[in-house]
């Protein structure tokens, strides 16, 4: 989260506390069909940063994986699933290597007033800094076992044991509030991304102040 898992094997020994996470990316839109992602990709090995100013989240769930590049490279991620985000003052930026030398692809929508909304948002993240609010949590929950009423994930836990699958660590809760977010990311997808006040803009170089952080 083979055609309904996402990057790959599942990862069996992810038994720690997550901790819950909001992202938010243009990149990559893939269409869901009944609210459920039906498509795998590989990622592209570059990790992106993501800030935003809120989030208020309904339907939250999130559960451990593994995402795997093209060349096979794996990376453990912490997948965090939304039915329902609303986001505001969002920043999203990626540097890619040219010939003429780092160049930062930094995209920002709502702000002014204006919110970025998404539903059916998947998250794949390593890391993350936040201040949360969890309504109704249950931490510890099998990911086979999540409430149907949340983010659906039962076509991308998968049936393997071998690798965890529905008897691996997840945890759940009614709605999310986060504020002063930071975190980076491997992968973004969402059913619907609408992204008021959209920018789009590249920068020559890279770091602080021409990243989002």
């Amino acid at each position: 989260m083979e055609s309904h898992v996402r990057g790959g094997t599942r990862w069996k020994r992810f038994a720690v506390v997550m901790v819950p996470s909001v992202a938010a990316t243009a990149a990559i839109g893939v269409a869901l069909a009944q609210g459920a992602l039906a498509a795998s990709f590989s990622v592209s090995g570059q990790e992106f940063k993501v800030t935003a100013d809120t989030l208020h989240g309904d339907g939250f769930v999130q559960y451990g994986n593994v995402d795997v590049e093209h060349n096979g490279t794996p990376h453990a991620v912490a997948v965090s699933a939304f039915t329902d985000a609303t986001i505001t003052g969002l920043c999203q930026s990626v540097v890619v290597p040219t010939p003429i030398g780092d160049v930062t692809l930094k995209l920002t929508a709502g702000n002014g007033g204006k919110k970025v909304t998404a539903k059916n948002l998947y998250i794949d993240l390593d890391q993350l800094d936040a201040d949360a609010t969890f309504n109704d949590i249950n931490i510890g929950v099998a990911a086979g076992s999540t409430d149907p009423n949340y983010a659906h994930v039962e076509d991308q836990v998968g049936k393997d044991e071998t690798h965890g699958g529905a008897s691996s660590f997840a945890q759940e809760a009614k709605s999310a509030d986060l504020t002063g977010v930071k975190q980076t990311a491997w992968a973004t997808s969402a059913g619907t991304f609408k992204l008021a006040g959209l920018s789009l803009r590249l920068h020559k170089g890279s770091g602080p102040g021409v990243e989002c952080y």
